[in-house]
């Protein structure tokens, strides 16, 4: 009895040094990186792909030693059914631990995309194609989408105007229909309540600022005569006179090559400023935070013309006799 007693206690401790060590060595590789010197890499977990697949893959990048820890690590913490699709930063520099924790958090690479102010929505889908997103035919589509634009609260045909320029981060795989309404929430963001009240007291839509807006960030050079452009506009609107702004001529010519010519001006199209009267059906770009303003707060002034000094800035005239001595000055360079 004493013999078999004295057996299952030796059983018995060996069992629990086993079980030690086993918790031990585990843990000591959980929290060890294979190669502390290494590099970040990208890896990619595909949509669908088995925990087994994902570990062979991890080893063969050589991010870690020894894949039976490494799936019994994950079995053990319960992350081998958490692993989320995506693109990764990892590193052999990392432990196992933080690699597994890297995969379950969802924490993947994110793709830089910079939007300019003053693009239009055409230049906006060729970035995003650009930036490795998605295609710009199907940024384009969502663009125009409807129901999107609907779901969106949004009175317009399409979303000219409200893809708001700015930075934005988005992971690998991102379609058309989640990069459009993150950029119109920006722009509501930006496009506060009290500028819905100012724009009505100016007897204005807010389309018809936005149009105006984008008007005035196609015509700017210096960011400073923002507000002067913008009094040259609503003074015309005031007194009915045509905007006559070669910007939004060059917008209504399909595969504009260039070369504005006097046949364009006169050619009529809904956005010919030189033909229609009063503001064009839409903005023609995407204006930012101080075009927005500028044309919700315009500088007051008697200004009626303008016309580009040739370095970025330009000379404003009052009359149609001043304004034509500053073209002769500035653009036909005759005293």
């Amino acid at each position: 009895m004493k013999n078999t007693a004295t057996i299952l206690l030796l059983l018995a401790v060996g069992l629990l040094a086993a079980v030690g060590w086993f918790y031990s060595d585990l843990h000591e590789y959980a929290n060890v990186p294979t190669n502390p010197g290494a590099k970040l890499v990208t890896f990619e977990v595909g949509q669908g792909e088995g925990f087994g697949t994902v570990t062979r893959n991890l080893h063969a990048r050589g991010l870690f030693d020894y894949p039976d820890k490494f799936k019994l690590l994950a079995r053990f913490k319960g992350y081998d059914k958490k692993i989320r699709a995506g693109e990764y930063e990892l590193s052999a520099a990392m432990s196992p631990r933080e690699i597994l924790e890297k995969l379950v958090s969802g924490k993947v690479r994110l793709y830089r995309l910079t939007i300019p102010e003053g693009y239009t929505l055409r230049q906006i889908a060729a970035t995003v194609e650009s930036a490795g997103l998605c295609p710009a035919a199907e940024f384009s589509r969502a663009a125009a989408d409807p129901a999107l634009i609907t779901s969106l609260g949004i009175k317009a045909r399409d979303l000219e105007g409200y893809l708001y320029p700015d930075t934005y981060f988005f992971p690998k795989g991102v379609t058309g229909l989640e990069i459009v309404p993150a950029m119109t929430s920006r722009f509501k963001s930006v496009f506060k309540p009290d500028w819905e009240t100012r724009a009505a007291e100016l007897k204005m839509s807010v389309h018809d600022i936005v149009t105006l807006a984008s008007i005035i960030e196609k015509e700017t050079g210096a960011a400073f005569e923002r507000p002067l452009i913008s009094s040259v506009f609503h003074n015309r609107l005031k007194k009915k006179m045509r905007l006559e702004t070669d910007p939004t001529v060059i917008y209504g010519i399909p595969n504009f090559n260039g070369n504005l010519t006097r046949k364009d001006l006169a050619t009529p199209t809904a956005y010919n400023t030189y033909v229609i009267k009063g503001l064009p059906p839409g903005p023609i770009a995407n204006p930012g935070a101080k075009a927005l303003e500028a044309a919700l707060y315009p500088a007051v002034t008697k200004y009626l013309f303008f016309v580009s000094k040739k370095d970025t800035t330009h000379q404003f005239s009052t009359n149609i006799k001043d304004h034509n001595k500053a073209v002769r000055k500035y653009q036909l360079r005759r005293k």
